[in-house]
């Protein structure tokens, strides 16, 4: 019997001077506002933080998303501890 073939997941972050940022291997956005972006990725969740963040461009059939704004933050969340850390976000931004 053959195994199924692993499935690479790729996701990658460039930041520029802390201003703009560019992102492969994006899912969905769950949620953002000017100061919190929270993204699901190929590599887990992820919350992007700062000021006056705005998206700059979003094609979620490509995986891709540009942002601008002050970063002051990433945060990664353990892909393993989706379930139980998302339910912890939500209760936060109720």
């Amino acid at each position: 019997m053959m195994e199924p073939a692993k499935v690479n997941k790729q996701h990658d972050l460039h930041m520029r001077s802390r201003k703009q940022i560019e992102l492969t291997g994006v899912k969905n956005v769950e949620s953002f506002d000017s100061e919190e972006f929270l993204l699901s990725t190929e590599l887990g969740e992820l919350t992007i933080r700062g000021t006056h963040l705005h998206i700059k461009n979003l094609s979620l059939e490509n995986g891709m998303l540009s942002l601008e704004g002050n970063v002051h933050s990433l945060i990664y969340l353990d892909p393993g501890a989706q379930g139980k850390n998302k339910g912890i976000l939500r209760k936060l931004f109720k």
